[in-house]
């Protein structure tokens, strides 16, 4: 999901258990002698029954659940439009439409969530046009209007927040929470795929001097400008991340160790500042972490070499 699962399936639960008691209110406290008591009834059975569910599956529901759900809420909202025997009671469920709006845009990617808004509008629309009472469009509008201008507002905001917290603040690459769920991600396409994937963790030499004898901010203004010359020599597939301090990492789909090595001699020739590497191409079965493991032993066994001077082993 493009924003947290759990917490979105988890409003997702709610937004069903409110519009569940907000039928259940209706059918028991009708406020039309032809209100439809029985629609209302169902419709809070199938809410409750809606939020017990997504609540349930809030760890492991697919993606499609999602959308589904999306989408039946908004066909729901358009049967009640449909029946509603006042004008107040279509333009009640402009929230409706507003809370779908803004949810949409905040667990789905931006494209689908415009098309999940845009379809839940057309179908309650059509439904609230084909009720029986007339005289809401102007309110109407104004419902759908303020949907739309939510449901944008939370995909920008949300776009914002989430790549804030995937982003190391002062080198603009992936922090290492955002570059560990991506390159798991990366890694099982590759477990399925059976192509090559290579890590990579980068290492600067002497970088605690540059900190004692130039200052923190020269040490900052150094790792800025290695992630820099680094992210112009990648691919658009690679994943370069920083793990902390000096220690940054890279993810290199369909690139095996030889690959590797002529990717890591080029950033050598561009970067200001030595460093060192340690590598590991991932292997049938392995999970992220035993290959970062691997990646980080050989970093350990190049430094030791460089300082003895004796020749890196290889893994």
């Amino acid at each position: 999901m493009h924003g947290d699962r759990r917490g979105g399936l988890g409003l997702l639960a709610l937004l069903y258990g409110c519009a569940a008691a907000m039928c259940a209110a209706g059918a028991l406290w009708p406020m039309h002698p032809r209100t439809p008591v029985v629609l209302l009834t169902a419709l809070a059975a199938v809410g409750a029954l809606g939020c017990a569910t997504l609540w349930h599956l809030r760890d492991r529901a697919p993606m499609v659940l999602v959308h589904a759900a999306l989408a039946l809420l908004s066909v729901l909202t358009a049967v009640l439009a449909w029946r509603s025997v006042t004008a107040v009671g279509v333009v009640g469920l402009g929230p409706v439409l507003v809370a779908l709006g803004v949810l949409a845009g905040h667990v789905l990617p931006p494209a689908a969530a415009r098309l999940q808004v845009a379809g839940g509008v057309a179908v309650v629309t059509a439904g609230a046009l084909a009720a029986a009472p007339g005289g809401f469009l102007s309110s109407w509008l104004a419902a759908v209007v303020t949907a739309a201008v939510l449901t944008e507002a939370q995909i920008r905001q949300s776009g914002t927040l989430r790549h804030a917290a995937g982003t190391d603040p002062l080198t603009g690459v992936a922090n290492r929470r955002a570059w560990e769920a991506e390159a798991t991600g990366l890694l099982a396409l590759a477990s399925r795929t059976g192509e090559p994937l290579t890590l990579a963790v980068l290492d600067l030499d002497g970088f605690k001097a540059v900190n004692d004898t130039a200052g923190h901010s020269a040490g900052d203004a150094l790792l800025r400008s290695l992630a820099t010359q680094w992210s112009a020599e990648l691919r658009r597939s690679d994943l370069l991340g920083r793990l902390g301090g000096d220690e940054f990492v890279l993810c290199l789909p369909g690139t095996d160790a030889g690959r590797c090595a002529e990717l890591l001699e080029r950033l050598q020739a561009v970067s200001i500042s030595p460093w060192s590497a340690g590598t590991a191409t991932a292997r049938p079965g392995e999970d992220l972490d035993a290959v970062l493991a691997r990646a980080d032993a050989a970093l350990y066994r190049e430094k030791s070499a460089r300082r003895s001077g004796r020749p890196t082993p290889v893994d």
